[in-house]
């Protein structure tokens, strides 16, 4: 056996605060910071848009990084109101959650839209997030989160250690730049469990793909909201699980393109 050098993936304790109190703890990979934060803000429903936080503050601490915000008068009145302290680890993002009904959050049904794409758009969008996962092609531990339209094809891209955590870097950066995830795919290098798909859903995404499994809550929590599902989306072939109407090409149920 021969020494070698190999890049390892980084992580840190990443503190979010509201108002000066602490909300959660995550183990993340210290990079986009500002859109996790903001992207949680949005995903937890703490925040409806992003001028409900005044000022984002990173705080370099020995022992990891604080994201502070400070949010506008009446909506920090309401989090202090519902306030629950929530410390989750790299693989799961609902950690910590103060009841179990809050595990299943009812979600607002996806608006109607008219985006239709074909199988080949998605395998298309799949191989573009691969070739620029460039913290996974450094270290080979890391998850990434991006957004596909067509014609236009891979707007933005966020990598992290943590799936859930990745995906609200990436709804975080496209709230910076004034969007959502509307009008395209978002395509993810994990399994599909249950909080990507309430993430996804209150970002008002369509379309959710993944190069692995689904749970079978997240199937159900998908079709109950209108979303599209596709998992196992590998080389040329994917599986449809819910509302294939997106898809050129399925028919109902799970079916397989």
């Amino acid at each position: 056996m021969r020494p070698a050098d190999r890049v390892l993936a980084r992580e840190c304790a990443v503190a979010l605060s509201f108002d000066g109190a602490t909300q959660a703890v995550m183990m993340a990979s210290p990079v986009a910071l500002e859109d996790f934060a903001l992207g949680f803000a949005l995903s937890e429903e703490i925040v409806a848009s992003p001028d409900q936080i005044t000022a984002i503050e990173r705080v370099e601490h020995n022992t990891g990084i604080e994201m502070r915000m400070w949010l506008a008068a009446p909506v920090g009145a309401r989090l202090a109101a519902r306030r629950r302290a929530m410390v989750g680890p790299v693989g799961c993002g609902l950690c910590g959650l103060d009841s179990l009904a809050a595990a299943e959050r009812p979600l607002p049904p996806l608006p109607a839209c008219g985006l239709r794409v074909t199988r080949a758009e998605i395998v298309r969008a799949m191989s573009d997030m691969r070739a620029v996962q460039t913290l996974h092609s450094q270290t080979g531990g890391t998850h990434a989160a991006g957004f596909w339209t067509p014609g236009k094809g891979l707007g933005t891209l966020r990598e992290d250690i943590g799936r859930h955590i990745a995906l609200d870097k990436l709804i975080g950066a496209r709230a910076r730049a004034g969007a959502d995830l509307s009008g395209g795919i978002v395509v993810m290098s994990s399994r599909l469990s249950i909080e990507l798909v309430q993430k996804a859903v209150l970002a008002r995404a369509p379309i959710l793909a993944a190069v692995s499994a689904p749970t079978a809550r997240a199937v159900a929590t998908a079709d109950a909201a209108g979303l599209t599902l596709v998992a196992w989306a590998r080389g040329e072939r994917c599986e449809v699980y819910t509302h294939p109407h997106r898809i050129a090409g399925t028919t109902g149920g799970r079916d397989a393109v």
